[in-house]
């Protein structure tokens, strides 16, 4: 086993995990209300772009949070989900095979 090789490989595989990290933040995932009045776009490294609400969405704050709350974790589990399936790819495309570790990355 070459070692000096394998950890060559795998300083690779972090420097592309750092450079898709950074790819991420400009990646953008849009969820909005069924009926369209609240708007959210974040990045896939879940940060917020912007916030869009419907005027009529104003006059009701209690609906207003509830709206938040709701579109808010659907944009955030949308995020989650494509930002770890683009790191998984880079980590298990790359990844040297340890013996003993081959179902770490599964």
């Amino acid at each position: 086993m070459d070692l000096m090789g394998m950890m060559g490989k795998l300083k690779e595989t972090q420097n592309k995990i750092e450079e898709t990290k950074k790819r991420l933040d400009t990646v953008l995932v849009d969820e909005q209300s069924t009926d369209g009045l609240l708007k959210v776009t974040m990045t896939a490294n879940r940060k917020i772009k912007s916030i869009t609400i419907a005027d009529e969405l104003l006059e009701d704050k209690e609906q207003l949070e509830d709206y938040m709350i709701l579109v808010m974790n659907k944009a955030i589990e949308k995020a989650t989900k494509l930002n770890e399936a683009e790191l998984d790819a880079v980590a298990k495309m790359d990844m040297p095979m340890i013996p003993g570790m081959d179902n770490l990355f599964k």
